[in-house]
């Protein structure tokens, strides 16, 4: 399993690689785009729930992120 610091970093990764701004991808999840923003710079991380709406939107394999290997 990957460090606080990789998750971190590959969800913002896959933020950035969206074709959806911040405030689309916040729509699309339910969230505020504030909680976006926090998720891209690493101050906060998404809860499971939020964490699965985000992979869905942004096409992330949720495994790679969390660093799991198969």
């Amino acid at each position: 399993m990957a460090t606080l610091e990789t998750i971190q970093s590959r969800l913002a990764e896959a933020i950035t690689q969206s074709e959806f701004s911040q405030s689309e991808i916040a729509r699309k999840v339910g969230i505020k785009q504030s909680q976006i923003s926090c998720y891209k710079h690493g101050r906060k991380m998404p809860a499971l729930d939020t964490f699965a709406r985000l992979c869905e939107v942004l096409e992330a394999d949720p495994a790679y992120i969390l660093g799991i290997d198969n």
